[in-house]
């Protein structure tokens, strides 16, 4: 069940980033934040989810917003991922699975592995005060967000 809904104020967090430095979701406020939780690294729909946001950063920079993707893989698996995908914003790692609890976001038994626990594919958008104005959350991991509902909730918020 997500504990994050429309109208609440963005739980904070601290994650590490692909180069084990401790960002937290405050230092981004000011601007338009998207969230964007995906269940893991160089999965194709993880990857092709985290291009499409590489692909439309002009776009989403004009709207002033930042994005931010969030994984629970380790920070050196993130690395990788956002350098073979030339990723220009932060990619985090949620390895010890606090955040996701935290937005009510697990999904266990992935790819039918017992116990293993992911993020499921979600968007959280954040206006400059770090109140969530969008929330759009898949229990199907094959499922790609919106893009263009995602465009057009950031500009509503102009």
């Amino acid at each position: 069940m997500v504990n994050v809904k429309v109208g609440d104020q963005a739980p904070d967090f601290t994650l590490p980033d692909v180069d084990m430095k401790s960002r937290s979701l405050h230092e981004f406020l000011g601007q338009k934040v998207v969230l964007a939780f995906f269940v893991g690294a160089f999965t194709a729909t993880c990857t092709k989810e985290m291009c499409s946001f590489r692909d439309s950063m002009a776009r989403l920079t004009n709207l002033n917003a930042q994005i931010i993707g969030i994984s629970v893989n380790d920070p050196f698996s993130n690395k990788a991922f956002a350098e073979k995908n030339r990723l220009p914003y932060p990619i985090l790692s949620d390895y010890k699975r606090d955040v996701i609890k935290q937005y009510g976001l697990e999904s266990a038994d992935f790819a039918g592995l017992a116990g293993y626990v992911v993020a499921k594919r979600s968007i959280f958008i954040l206006d400059e005060k770090g109140i969530v104005r969008y929330v759009w959350v898949s229990d199907n991991p094959a499922v790609e967000p919106n893009y263009e509902e995602v465009q057009a909730a950031l500009t509503e918020l102009r």
